[in-house]
C-alpha cells in the first residue's frame, strides 16, 4: 500500500467538509449492505415489545469509514486529528437534531490535561547501614509522577512492604493496618490476593477486582500520604511481560490537571522487576518468597524493610485542553433522569511507521464504538416512541491515556450522577459477522446484566461471562469511570462464537487482531469486514437503553460489588 508517513496529506477544506457531510450517506460496499438480520425471538417477560431492526451494517459502515479515515490522523488528543474528529462528531449530533450537552450551549466539554514527560535518574539508590544496592533505570525499575513540578526528588525515604497495598473493608482486608507511611516509599505486589494467590476464597478468586489494578494501588498509597509506591512486576499475575510495563512508562503521559497540580499524589509511582524486588528484599535481610506467602494470608501486617530509597525525576510539562463531545436527546416525561451511551474518540495519532504506514487509525479500537454510538443516536431519533428519560451520547477523550475524558466527566458531570440510571459503553466491537454470544465484561456486577440478557434473548443469543476475568478488563474502559462513582455500567459485545463459523474462527480472528493490529497502523477500515455483528450489538444496546428509558426504577449493583456502597452513599 502507499506509504502514509505523514507530511500530512491534508484534504482541501471544501473536500474535507463534503467528506464529513456525506460520510454516513456514501454508497455502502458489499459488506455494508448486509443488515442486522435475524428475526428476534420473543422478548423476556416484562420487556417492551421488540421494534423492527433500526440499525444496519450500512449505518455502521458509513460512520466507521469516516471516523477511521486517514484524514482523521489517528485521532490523537492535542493534534489536528482531535480537531477533525470532534468537529465531525459535533456536526453529526447537530444534524441528527440532538441538543448540545456541554457548557454554554456547546457540544464540547473542555477536559484540562497536562502532558508530563518524565526523565528518570539513571539509578535508584537503596541503602542501609553498611550496605548499598543501586538499581538501574529501565532494566530494574521504571518511574513516573503525577506531580506537576520541574524536578521531583525523594531522598532517604524509608522502604515499607505493604503486601498488596489493599484496603478492602468488604473483604476484611487492610494491608495498611497500623502503618504510618507518610514520607515513606511503599513496595506492593501486583494484582489482588484472590487473583494472584492460590486461595480462591479470597476476594473474587480468579476474577480480578479493582483492588488488583495498578491505578488503585497508586491511589491508596497517596491516600495514606506515601512519598512513593513501587509495584513488583511478576509476569503471571500481571498477565503481561516487563516489556509492556517499560513501553507504557516511557515517553510523554497525559494526566488530568488538578487544582493542587498533583501535590496530593505520591511523588514517585513506578514498578520493580521481580529480580530487582528479590535483590531488594535480600538487602533488607528478608526472603521474598516468605513475604509473598505471608502477604497472601488473612491478618497480614505490613513491615518496615530497614532500607531507604533515593532517586529523582526531571519533568517537561505542557498544559493543554482536550474535549469530550456530548449531545442530549431530552426525555419526554422524565427528562431529569439520564442514561449515558459512551465510546472513546481518541487513538494514537501519527507515530512510528510499520510497513510504511504511520497513521494509527484505530478502526476497531474504537472506531466501531463511535459508529455504534452515532447509529444508536440516529435510531432513537427515528424511533416512533421517544424515550421518557433523557439520553446522553458521550464521545470521550483520553481513554488510551488512562480513561481521562470519562473520569473528568464523572468528576465534573454536566448531568447529575445521582439521576443517572446507567452508562452503556461501547469499545472494540468485533467486525467479523453476527455472534451467538453476548460476552459481558464484569459479569455479576450489576442488574444491567439482566437487561443485556433479555435483549440478547430477543436476538436468539446467549449471555457469556468474561472469559478472561483475571486480566481485569472491567477496569480498563470508560464504563469504569462511571462505576467508580457508583453508576451501574455495561460493557458487552459478541466476540467468542460466530453464528456462521463457530468458536475456532473467532478465536483465530481475535488472535490475529491482537498480535497484528491492536494499537498498530494495521487497525484500519477493511471493506471486506462483515459489520452485521457490530450492527447487532448496537441494536442490542439500543434495546437496553430503550427499556431503561421507559422505567422509573434504577438498576442496582449486585451484593458483593465493590461499587455498591458508593451508589448507596451517594443517595443519602
Amino acid at each position: 500500500m502507499p506509504s502514509k508517513l505523514l507530511a500530512a496529506r491534508p484534504l482541501p477544506a471544501l473536500l474535507f467538509a463534503l467528506a464529513f457531510a456525506t460520510g454516513c450517506q456514501s454508497k455502502p460496499d458489499a459488506a455494508g449492505q448486509a443488515t442486522a438480520a435475524g428475526a428476534p425471538t420473543a422478548a423476556a417477560p416484562g420487556a417492551p415489545a421488540a421494534p423492527p431492526a433500526a440499525i444496519t451494517a450500512a449505518d455502521i459502515s458509513g460512520y466507521l469509514k469516516t471516523v477511521a479515515a486517514d484524514e482523521m490522523l489517528g485521532r490523537k488528543p492535542f493534534t489536528a486529528g482531535e480537531e477533525r474528529i470532534t468537529a465531525y462528531l459535533a456536526a453529526q449530533f447537530k444534524e441528527l437534531g440532538l441538543q448540545p450537552g456541554g457548557p454554554n450551549g456547546s457540544y464540547f466539554q473542555p477536559v484540562p490535561m497536562v502532558e508530563i514527560t518524565a526523565m528518570a535518574a539513571p539509578t535508584m539508590q537503596i541503602r542501609r547501614p553498611g550496605q548499598s544496592l543501586n538499581l538501574q533505570y529501565k532494566t530494574d525499575y521504571v518511574l513516573f509522577t503525577q506531580r506537576e513540578q520541574p524536578v521531583v526528588e525523594v531522598k532517604n525515604s524509608p522502604l515499607v512492604f505493604a503486601g498488596y497495598g489493599v484496603v478492602a473493608p468488604e473483604y476484611g482486608w487492610d494491608d495498611y493496618a497500623g502503618l504510618d507511611v507518610k514520607g515513606k516509599t511503599v513496595v506492593v505486589l501486583v494484582n489482588d490476593p484472590g487473583n494472584a494467590g492460590q486461595d480462591s476464597t479470597l476476594f473474587k478468586g480468579r476474577a480480578m477486582t479493582y483492588y488488583g489494578r495498578w491505578t488503585y494501588k497508586y491511589e491508596e498509597a497517596a491516600r495514606h500520604g506515601a512519598a512513593g509506591v513501587l509495584i513488583v512486576h511478576d509476569t503471571k499475575p500481571a498477565a503481561y511481560p516487563w516489556s509492556v510495563v517499560q513501553s507504557g512508562a516511557l515517553g510523554p503521559k497525559l494526566r488530568p490537571q488538578t487544582p493542587d497540580r498533583g501535590a496530593s499524589k505520591c511523588a514517585l509511582e513506578g514498578w520493580l522487576t521481580l529480580d530487582a524486588a528479590q535483590r531488594l528484599f535480600t538487602a533488607a535481610g528478608q526472603n521474598y518468597d516468605a513475604l509473598y506467602t505471608a502477604a497472601n494470608q488473612r491478618g497480614f501486617r505490613p513491615r518496615a524493610l530497614g532500607l531507604t530509597l533515593s532517586t529523582s525525576l526531571r519533568n517537561k510539562l505542557r498544559r493543554q485542553t482536550s474535549k469530550n463531545v456530548l449531545a442530549v436527546l431530552p426525555g419526554t416525561t422524565n427528562a431529569g433522569e439520564y442514561i449515558i451511551y459512551s465510546a472513546h474518540w481518541d487513538h494514537f495519532g501519527v507515530g512510528k511507521a510499520i510497513a510504511g504506514d504511520s497513521i494509527y487509525n484505530g478502526a476497531v479500537d474504537d472506531g466501531t464504538g463511535l459508529a455504534a454510538l452515532l447509529s444508536i443516536a440516529q435510531a432513537f431519533k427515528k424511533a416512533p416512541t421517544k424515550p421518557a428519560r433523557s439520553l446522553v451520547f458521550l464521545a470521550v477523550t483520553g481513554e488510551e491515556q488512562g480513561l481521562l475524558g470519562s473520569a473528568y466527566y464523572a468528576q465534573h458531570p454536566p448531568f447529575p450522577l445521582a439521576k443517572t440510571a446507567a452508562d452503556l459503553n461501547m469499545d472494540m466491537l468485533w467486525p467479523y459477522g453476527r455472534m451467538k454470544d453476548l460476552t459481558v465484561i464484569g459479569a455479576g456486577q450489576s442488574e444491567l446484566e439482566d437487561y443485556a440478557r433479555a435483549a440478547a434473548r430477543e436476538q436468539g443469543r446467549y449471555l457469556l461471562p468474561d472469559q478472561t476475568p483475571e486480566t481485569g478488563m472491567f477496569y480498563r474502559s470508560d464504563h469504569f469511570s462511571f462505576a467508580h462513582v457508583g453508576v451501574p455500567s455495561l460493557y458487552a459485545s459478541g466476540g467468542f462464537e460466530s453464528r456462521a463459523q463457530g468458536k475456532a474462527y473467532i478465536a483465530q480472528k481475535r488472535q490475529a487482531y491482537t498480535t497484528g493490529m491492536y494499537h498498530k497502523p494495521a487497525d484500519q477500515f477493511d471493506p471486506a469486514w462483515d459489520l452485521a455483528g457490530v450492527a447487532e450489538d448496537a441494536q442490542l444496546y439500543f434495546r437496553v437503553g430503550q427499556r431503561l428509558a421507559a422505567e422509573t426504577t434504577f438498576p442496582k449493583w449486585r451484593a458483593g460489588s465493590e461499587f455498591k456502597g458508593i451508589r448507596e452513599q451517594a443517595k443519602r
